[in-house]
Order: structure tokens, then sequence, then C-alpha cells
């Protein structure tokens, strides 16, 4: 029997013709067409009210914890998934909890590694336009609706970023982290980069290109530590407690 089509939308779960056409975060950015946009959007913030007091009530006594991002696309025979592993059970024997968005590839190999080295496991899921679920390794899970709600979750209960290889998403993730960072809205808040392979073309272009042309400063590039190792990766966690 082929498996219906589901979604998941905020603490709601929708399957066959009942999954929207269009996610929430579509609905709110969208204004294009009629003016009725101008009548629903005043409601629309209790619903984020109401996203803000769920995250904050479900995290608030979390503990130390560190996010890890990376690819969703990441399979379980590649070198990363064991390394997203690692990640998570030494992040745990440091005395943290682990923060992913709850998803597959390396968010569920950080949600694994933190289970299996008996920590907290955390996942902020969202709302998408196709199916991709809470890993199974997630002990606190919480679905977002919008995207700039859980981004808030990823930082405010985190003491810094672990980064593995992924695309748009985790680069999103990456930058805005790097401008909290750097505009002072964050403060000890390390980002760790793991893979020199994937990351090293980043960071000389960042040098290279937006530091030698004066677009950022010299501090600024120095906010993001790039290394293979997690020993080293915890090691500038720890220094900085």
């Amino acid at each position: 029997m082929t498996k219906p089509r589901e979604s998941q939308k905020g603490p709601i779960r929708l399957r066959r013709d009942q999954v929207d056409k269009s996610t929430t975060d579509q609905r709110l950015l969208d204004s294009r067409g009629t003016g009725g946009w101008v009548h629903t959007d005043p409601w629309r913030v209790l619903r984020i009210q109401a996203e803000f007091v769920e995250g904050f009530g479900g995290l608030a006594e979390l503990g130390p914890a560190v996010s890890v991002f990376g690819s969703a696309r990441t399979k379980k025979d590649d070198p990363m998934y064991g390394k997203g592993v690692e990640v998570g059970m030494a992040l745990v024997r440091a005395g943290y909890a682990v923060i992913t968005g709850g998803g597959p590839g390396v968010m569920e190999a950080a949600n694994k590694g933190a289970v299996k080295a008996g920590g907290v496991s955390v996942g902020l899921g969202i709302e998408l336009p196709f199916e991709q679920g809470m890993n199974k390794w997630v002990d606190i899970g919480i679905n977002f609706r919008y995207f700039f709600v859980r981004k808030t979750m990823f930082v405010k209960y985190a003491q810094g970023f672990i980064v593995l290889p992924g695309g748009f998403g985790t680069m999103d993730e990456l930058f805005e982290a790097i401008t909290l960072a750097q505009t002072g809205k964050v403060t000890s808040f390390p980002i760790v980069l793991i893979g020199r392979d994937y990351w090293g073309g980043l960071v000389d272009w960042l040098r290279n290109t937006m530091l030698a042309d004066g677009k950022i400063g010299p501090k600024d590039l120095d906010m993001i530590h790039v290394t293979d190792s997690v020993s080293e990766a915890l090691a500038l966690f720890k220094s900085l407690d």
C-alpha cells in the first residue's frame, strides 16, 4: 500500500487531501493578489505569539546546550553521519544537551549520539511543503510553523553552534549566527565548522574576497573556527565556559 501524503502543521498532523498546498510561512510572506491578507495578518500575531510561548515553555529548563546543523540529505553510510553521532555523544559527555532541526541526515546523527550517550536530545522541526518529520532519536520535539520563531529557539537556548556539511538551510543558520555574533546580539558564542575540505573554499572566499575588499574585518573572520576534530571543537566550547 502506498504511503499517503502527510505533513505536520504546528501540532497538527495532516494526511491525504487535508495536506495544505502551501505552508504557513508562504501565506504570511506572500502578499500578492487580493488585499485579504490585511485582515488576517493581525490575527497571525496571536499564532506567532503562541509559538514563542510553546518554545520558551518547552525549553526553559533545558540547561546548557549546543545547536548542531548539517544536511538532511546526508546518508547513513556517509562519514559525516558518523561524525554527527560522534558530535552528539561528545557534547553530552561534556555536559551539554543537543539541539537540531529534528530531521534526517546529520540532524538525526547528532540526536542519535546524544541519546546513545544518555543525554537530552532536542528537535526543532518546521512545517515544509514536503514531508520531513521528526527523527526517532528526538526526546523533546517542537514543531514550528514559522522559521523566524524556530531560529530564535536555536540561538536562545544554545551556547554555540557546531556546523557540519550542509546546504542552503545550513548556510542560512550559519550566517545568521555569524551576524548575531558580529553585531553583539550574542556574546561568547562559538561557531565551529567541522569538515576542512567542505568548508575550506568558503572560508578562503571570505578571507580573500570579503575581507580583502573591506566588507568585513579580521575579527569577524576570527569568529569562525574550522576543524576536522570533534575533540578540538569541544575544547573551544569548554574554554569559554
